[in-house]
Formats: C-alpha cells, structure tokens, sequence
C-alpha cells in the first residue's frame, strides 16, 4: 500500500474527530400552524439550550436556565424567532405577532412555547415559509412542520439555509411529505455519528475473519457481502420497530437513558473487534442494540403530535430515508474495506486503532449524557 494512500485516510479520520467529537441530537424545532380563513395561529416549540447558544439565557451564569431567567427574556425570544420566520400569503406578506410564553418538556429537554398569530390576506390560496431560525449558528438545525388547514394536516422539513416553501390549499402535498421525510431520515443518518460508529464497529470485520489470536483477510467477497447482509438487515429490523412503537406513542423512554444506551452500543460494539466474543453472532449484537437506536430515530416525529394519516406517512418515508442513508454508507465502505483487507495497514490502523478511537470517543459521549457533563470541547 502506498504511503501516501495512507496518510490520507489518516488525515481524513484526524479532520472528522472534532465533528464525530461533537455527537449529539440533532437541533430541532417544533412549527405548527393552523391556517383557517385570513386567520393563522402557530405555537412553536425551540429548546431552550439552542436559544442560550443564539442569544444568552443564562443571566447569571451558573450553567442551568430557569423559569425566571426565561420569563426575563420573553421578548426577546420572541423577537429573535419571529424575525426569523416569514409567511407570506398569495405573495403578500402576513403580519406576525407574538402571544404567550410557556416551557414545555421535550424528550431532549426544556423547550420554550411561543404561541403567535398572523394576519393573512382574506381568501388567500397559496403559502410560502421562508424559515432562518438559528441559520447563522447551527447549519445542521431543521424545523419540523405541522400546517393544518380546512384541508387536513400537511407535514414538511424546513431548512434554515434552503429556499422557501409553498403550500397550496388545493394540495393534499403527500407527495412533497414523501419526498421531505425521506431527504430527511438520510440526512438523520449521515449526521448522527453515534449510528454511523455503531454501525461502522460492526462492518469493520466483515471482510476479516477471526483465528485466535488474530484477524486473517477473508477469502471470498460472498462470506463478507453474507456478514454484512445479515448485519444490516437485524439493524434495520430492530429500528423500525422501536421507531414505530416509539413515533405511535406507545412506547416512551427518557431521551438520558436512549442516548446514553446508544453511545454504550457505540463502545461495546468497538470493544468485540478488539476483544472477540460475538464473532459469527454480530447480528445478534445488531439486532439488540439496534432496539435502542429506533429510539433514538424517533425523536425526530414523535414530537411533531400529528394526525394519525399523516404520522403513518412521514413514519414510513422517514424510516425509508435511514435505509437509503445506511446503505449508501455500506456501498461506500464494503468495496474499499475488502480491496484493504489483506494490509497491515488495514488490520492495524483501521480496524484496532479506529476500534480503540471509537471506543474512547463513546465512552466520553456515555459519560456526558448519562451525568450531563461536557467532557469535550468541540
């Protein structure tokens, strides 16, 4: 192998730390509206640790947001976030204005309430949402859409950095649902590195095979393409099952105890590659773990409290979507794993040494989610 070849992957591993360094759940917000005549109503939910990071909750610094530090900054949370909110109606602007303020407790967190209203021109048929909130400070940030109208609910994802979006009052919009949900579920995944480790941890050895003491390069691409099938398969299953219990309401565990299972996943998984015990029975491994990472995945429309046709939809575009994310993952990983694995550099470097980087990085993220503690600065 050349060493060139090899610094580069190096290097590249080195400039994804910071970013991997920083795992957690991606930042959301929570829009609904209720468009009825020249009327429109919203109530959206922003956390509060987002707000704190754009314009300073924390009056006095001692690291937690009260209610009265919150209560303090009403009117310029709902400055803040309604400057970055633009409806239009039929091309015309509306006007927003600001309600009450409450806190209201998310799986991730407190949350501020803004409740608002907004004058429309009458008999309006066409809505366009230009949303900014928190494009100048977190790139990855989205809001979530509920748009309930004389018509039904409709669902979207808003981009901060993304073109505006329209609605017609004609439209049913299931086929922009189907479209945004499942943009939406590869984005999910690419971004959430705790599920791209886990899953990578378990890929790693697919093209390997284990004689005590060591790992030897497997013989057939059909004995890793078998490994890898039965891998992402009992990961897909495990999931969406707990992703379609958890996103219908009928099953509900704290967002501490998911993401700090999750990152435990993350390590024991690196760990088996260094210290073999489910050789063979990594699925397994896939399968069990993989309940606790659909919990995970469901934060993202448990939140949105949508009508039951249209959770169904979004649920199944979206869960579609993190398929199509973990197998462009796999169709990425699997060609060049299996042209390395005869290296030293491979059995060395990628497997045991990204193994151990794995599992430290994992072992940080279990301790700052299950003690709330911030252990790295990224």
């Amino acid at each position: 192998m050349h060493r060139g070849f090899r610094v580069w992957v190096s290097a590249l591993l080195l400039g994804l730390l910071p970013l991997i360094a920083g795992a957690h759940k991606p930042s959301d917000s929570y829009l609904g509206l209720d468009w009825q005549g020249d009327r429109m109503t919203g109530r959206w939910d922003i956390a509060l640790s987002d707000l704190e990071a754009a314009i300073g909750l924390d009056t006095d610094g001692d690291g937690r947001i009260t209610w009265g530090e919150v209560r303090s900054h009403h009117a310029d949370i709902a400055a803040y976030a309604l400057s970055r909110l633009q409806i239009s109606a039929d091309g015309q602007p509306c006007s927003n204005q600001a309600g009450e303020q409450q806190v209201d407790d998310h799986s991730d967190g407190a949350y501020t309430v803004l409740s608002f209203s907004a004058s429309c021109p009458a008999g309006a048929r066409s809505l366009e949402l230009r949303y900014r909130l928190f494009a100048d400070v977190d790139p990855l940030h989205r809001g979530l859409l509920r748009l309930s109208d004389d018509r039904g609910t409709r669902t979207a994802v808003l981009d901060p950095n993304g073109p505006p979006q329209r609605f017609e009052r004609s439209a049913s919009g299931s086929a922009g649902t189907i479209w945004q949900f499942l943009r939406e579920g590869v984005w999910h995944i690419w971004i959430g590195f705790d599920h791209i480790l886990f899953l990578l941890s378990l890929l790693l050895p697919a093209v390997l095979v284990w004689l005590p003491p060591r790992w030897l390069p497997a013989p057939r691409l059909r004995d890793a393409l078998v490994d890898v099938a039965k891998i992402v398969t009992a990961f897909t299953l495990a999931h969406s099952i707990t992703l379609t219990l958890a996103t219908l309401g009928l099953i509900a565990l704290p967002s501490r105890l998911v993401e700090s299972a999750i990152a435990a996943s993350v390590m024991l998984a690196a760990l088996n590659n260094l210290f073999p015990l489910f050789q063979g029975r990594r699925w397994l491994m896939a399968f069990g773990f993989g309940l606790i990472h659909g919990f995970g995945f469901a934060t993202v429309l448990s939140e949105l409290q949508l009508p039951q046709d249209a959770l169904l939809l979004a649920l199944l575009a979206f869960n579609g979507g993190v398929e199509l994310g973990q197998l462009a993952i796999v169709a990425v990983f699997l060609p060049l794993a299996f042209g390395l694995r005869a290296s030293r550099f491979y059995r060395r470097v990628v497997l045991q040494g990204g193994s151990w980087v794995i599992a430290g990085l994992a072992a940080v993220w279990f301790v700052e989610r299950a003690f709330s503690l911030k252990l790295l600065a990224v």
